[in-house]
């Protein structure tokens, strides 16, 4: 009934109060020690358990794409402020897959596979997108496994969760309601309970940075654990109940002791992952040190009940972190096809060059307009000029009915200025919140004039 719902938002909303409350006052405890309760979905898999073969072509991987300038920071939006991240990233996936994390689309560079004829631009990014490949499948492997051992091949939740029902109608209740910009965290399936399919890797988010040459880290703010190269969060857009797979790489060398940090349990030295259940301020949380070529999973719901993020050591690091995004609407070709819906919703007539409208429909033409100017254009720069030719052929019909306003109008023309002035005026709006606002922000001085 809607009175038990509005005790049940009500109590949420006391619980998270005393949540805040708490962290003002104390330090949340932290475990580095083994883990049996409430992080018993994350596995851990040490370096030495790792073919060694392995372990040289992804490193090998890792320097080649480094080598020929392939990381770039990402330009993400968070609570209506736009950020350059800390982390350098490239996404390398199956051919036309797309990823979208903070209202950032990042478009795939396509790893080999059958029956898909892909040209690189050198034969070593070549060798560098097959050995991922290879991970990848290595991971899948071993994720299959692991979930099996582990009695989460269905939909049976094992014994040792420490998430009550309770805590997990709270998470969900919060992500819902404070966390709008993880609102499209996962997309359920019917056909989520197959194992296959939550382990059948379609890309992965390959990551770089060196913590000396950035000037300024956020604190981790609840159990201090020091220097976050990533602030806690969920992966987005994933198929639900999917295992995200991470292999872990942090160069070998010196390091400046003066950059050391005063952390609470564990050696600022090492790269960390922390772990923590999510808005929950009884069950400690949990940092565990990576070392050079280890690897972690994150099976089952883990991703959707607990909070991750990543500490930095001293040492520049990469990571591959393996993903089951949900593509069905954030293909490449999905994308073309959508340009191709709007183009066909317009006619130009053989002799006079009159425009009319097909059908009033308009919601394809602002998804289009949202993937393009918002996502494509920033990720394909060369490729906007051709596709969005005709695109601006649809906006110029504006200007056509306009001139014929002193002419007899019929309904049709009528729907056609209508529509197209709504849909010009937004476009004008956006393109001068481009021109006069973003450049004159700071994070936008970074980034080269072209894709802006």
């Amino acid at each position: 009934s809607s009175s038990y719902w509005s005790v049940r938002v009500l109590r949420s909303i006391l619980e998270l109060i005393q949540f805040v409350s708490v962290l003002s006052t104390i330090w949340l405890p932290y475990l580095i020690v083994f883990w049996k309760t409430a992080y018993s979905k994350l596995l851990l898999r040490k370096a030495d358990k790792i073919p060694q073969e392995l372990h040289h072509i992804v490193q090998e991987a890792f320097l080649t794409l480094q080598k020929h300038d392939c990381f770039f920071q990402d330009l993400v939006r968070i609570k209506g402020k736009d950020f350059l991240t800390p982390v350098s990233r490239i996404l390398i996936g199956n051919p036309g897959c797309t990823y979208k994390y903070l209202n950032t689309r990042l478009f795939a560079v396509p790893w080999p596979m059958e029956d898909y004829e892909i040209k690189y631009c050198h034969p070593e990014l070549f060798t560098a997108c097959k050995a991922l490949i290879k991970l990848n499948d290595y991971l899948t492997t071993e994720a299959i496994q692991a979930l099996q051992e582990q009695n989460l091949s269905g939909t049976k939740e094992t014994e040792g969760t420490a998430v009550t029902d309770r805590e997990r109608d709270f998470s969900n209740f919060i992500m819902g309601s404070l966390l709008e910009d993880q609102s499209s965290l996962y997309t359920p399936r019917n056909d989520c309970t197959n194992l296959k399919y939550r382990t059948s890797y379609n890309l992965t988010l390959l990551n770089y940075m060196d913590p000396l040459q950035m000037p300024y880290l956020k604190q981790e703010p609840y159990f201090r654990m020091g220097n976050m190269a990533v602030s806690w969060h969920h992966d987005e857009n994933l198929v639900e109940r999917s295992t995200v797979a991470v292999y872990s790489y942090s160069c070998e060398g010196e390091y400046d002791k003066v950059n050391e940090q005063d952390v609470e349990g564990r050696d600022p030295a090492d790269w960390h992952v922390g772990l923590k259940v999510a808005w929950d301020i009884k069950t400690p949380g949990l940092a565990i040190p990576l070392h050079p070529g280890d690897c972690y999973f994150m099976l089952d719901d883990l991703n959707m009940t607990h909070q991750h993020c990543v500490l930095a050591g001293f040492q520049p690091r990469f990571s591959s972190t393996h993903r089951v995004a949900e593509c069905s609407t954030g293909t490449l070709e999905y994308i073309f096809g959508r340009c191709e819906v709007a183009l066909q919703n317009l006619q130009v007539d053989s002799d006079s060059a009159a425009l009319s409208l097909k059908s009033l429909e308009v919601q394809v033409v602002k998804e289009v307009e949202e993937i393009h100017n918002e996502q494509f254009w920033f990720r394909a720069n060369a490729n906007r000029k051709r596709i969005w030719k005709k695109m601006d052929f649809m906006v110029k019909g504006n200007k056509i009915a306009k001139q014929n306003e002193t002419k007899p109008k019929n309904n049709r023309t009528c729907c056609l200025v209508s529509i197209l002035t709504t849909v010009t005026y937004d476009v004008k709006i956006l393109g001068y919140c481009f021109i006069t606002i973003v450049p004159s922000q700071e994070i936008f001085s970074a980034i080269p004039y072209t894709p802006r």
